[in-house]
């Protein structure tokens, strides 16, 4: 996948896939990128619950990295200029 990462609006999507981009291209197992991806979720938003922060980073993950899609997604709640 290709660093197009400036037209993922918020600031937490776009760590998240960048971490598991970086993980993944350093050899780091699906499963530990994804998980570890779902602690920095969580980082970002402690309110989150686990089965929420688990369910938007598989979709980030699917929608960016698996199918290469550059359009925006459903995302979370927060406001892209506040993240």
């Amino acid at each position: 996948m290709d660093r197009e990462f400036s037209k993922i609006a918020r600031r937490c999507e776009r760590a998240v896939i960048t971490a598991y981009s970086d993980l993944r291209g350093f050899g780091t197992d699906d499963l530990s990128a994804y998980t570890a991806c779902t602690t920095l979720y969580r980082i970002h938003h402690p309110e989150a619950s686990l089965n929420e922060a688990r369910r938007l980073v598989a979709e980030w993950i699917d929608h960016h990295v698996t199918r290469g899609d550059a359009g925006p997604t459903n995302g979370c709640e927060c406001d892209p200029s506040e993240d």
